[in-house]
């Protein structure tokens, strides 16, 4: 059985999640709920940057950074379903898929910044350059999002866990300005059940 480290709103690990479900593998996969802020959580001793998701394979190896996580599972899947395996598509989905945890990660750091400073340390020039990444990935994506395939592919998946992640820390607010991007959200949605059942409460 493989051990994933992961907390319910961390979405990076749902993307795992999703994956996982979308390649059959979830009854391969016990989940463990993981304390990033706690020293005493084992995932630092695990993965010595303390990050999750941290996915612990069978022999004891440790697998850390969801790019790496989502190729093995690919792999262990037959390889070739998330993640295309050769040619200009491969470059296509793996791009479209860093642009996606860019994202994530720029929505993160304001959530940190927020959460772990006080009030009058928070530097709003630096939360503002973060949400300023959003936006210009948001308004390249608006006008064309990345056609939904019958097996989602790690980028529709990344893609879905940074729009979830904007509606669980940032109300939806994006919802606004991309109408095109909603109805891609709701379609994925729609055709991918593990999206909502990964839903942080």
């Amino acid at each position: 059985m493989l051990i994933l480290r992961s907390s319910p709103a961390s979405p990076f690990g749902r993307k795992i999640k999703i994956a996982a479900a979308v390649l059959g593998l979830s009854d391969r996969i016990k989940i463990e709920m993981t304390d990033t802020n706690d020293p005493a959580d084992s995932i630092r001793r695990q993965n010595p940057l303390g990050k999750i998701p941290a996915l612990i394979l069978e022999d004891g190896l440790v697998l850390f950074d969801s790019p790496v996580i989502l190729e093995y599972l690919d792999v262990m899947a037959g390889g070739g379903r998330i993640i295309p395996r050769e040619g200009r598509a491969r470059w296509e989905v793996l791009r479209m898929h860093a642009l996606a945890d860019g994202i994530m990660d720029a929505a993160l750091l304001q959530v940190y910044e927020k959460r772990l400073r006080p009030e009058e340390m928070q530097f709003a020039k630096w939360t503002d350059y973060q949400d300023e990444k959003i936006t210009r990935a948001l308004d390249v994506l608006e006008p064309s999002p990345p056609a939904l395939t019958p097996t989602p592919d790690v980028a529709q998946i990344g893609l879905a866990c940074a729009l979830g992640y904007l509606d669980l820390r940032f109300e939806g607010k994006w919802r606004e300005r991309y109408p095109k991007l909603v109805k891609w959200l709701d379609d994925f949605a729609v055709q991918t059940p593990s999206f909502a059942a990964t839903k942080a409460p």
